[in-house]
């Protein structure tokens, strides 16, 4: 997120997009870097947005998902400990509940970053510049989603040109793989290939090359193409 990001659309957004289905989507955002300018304004209007989502306690929320199952609910739930949360850390084994939970001031080398998290956990990375976000992230696996948050053209351009990643939204999340003409799919170890729509089709159909070279002209082909190779026909 930039400093001129709107505060209050990228908390509604940002919330939303983590925080559906209890953050176990594919495309969920998987952390958050910002700097210490807006980081206080942006929690507090995290925390307004869950509660107007999930209510003052989303345990009691018929919008609010459960874990899967109990050994993916025990794997996440390690992921807040020792960890500085802002808001939610609250967890039930009995329910597989995971509250919506924003940590603060989390490290590269921390367990929550070394993989997929795949639940409501929102890790947050402090950065001085745009040069450190890019840098952080080029230097993570390459994420099947990218989500930035500005108003600033240039920005947008160079983060989409200075960063790889399968797809991802400007100030919004996990709507281009709603759009049934956009292609969704990873890049390097967030996935191979592409589908929606006429992409589906091109993922699973293959293209299979065959060049025919007439006998008669062989020769003559190879003199006028490749002069310095005649010599060896």
């Amino acid at each position: 997120m930039a400093d001129d990001a709107d505060i209050d659309i990228t908390a509604r957004r940002l919330a939303w997009g983590k925080f559906v289905n209890a953050g176990q989507t594919c495309v969920a955002p998987d952390y958050l870097l910002i700097s210490n300018r807006v980081k206080d304004k942006l929690f507090r209007a995290l925390i307004v947005q869950i509660e107007r989502f999930y209510g003052s306690d989303p345990r009691k929320s018929e919008h609010y998902a459960r874990i899967i199952s109990d050994n993916h609910f025990d794997r996440v739930s390690r992921l807040i400990k020792g960890c500085t949360v802002v808001t939610g850390g609250q967890t039930d084994p009995a329910e597989r509940y995971i509250a919506p939970t924003i940590l603060d001031d989390v490290k590269l080398d921390a367990p929550v970053m070394q993989e997929e998290i795949f639940g409501p956990i929102l890790p947050t990375i402090t950065v001085g510049a745009i040069d450190e976000s890019i840098e952080i992230v080029n230097s993570l696996p390459k994420p099947l989603s990218l989500y930035l948050f500005t108003e600033d053209s240039n920005l947008k351009k160079r983060v989409l040109n200075d960063t790889s990643s399968g797809g991802g939204c400007i100030n919004d999340t996990l709507l281009h793989v709603g759009n049934v003409h956009l292609p969704f799919g990873g890049v390097g170890m967030s996935g191979i290939g592409a589908y929606h729509g006429k992409e589906s089709f091109r993922s699973f159909s293959h293209r299979k090359s065959i060049v025919e070279n007439p006998a008669g002209w062989t020769i003559q082909c190879v003199i006028r193409l490749i002069p310095s190779m005649a010599s060896s026909y």
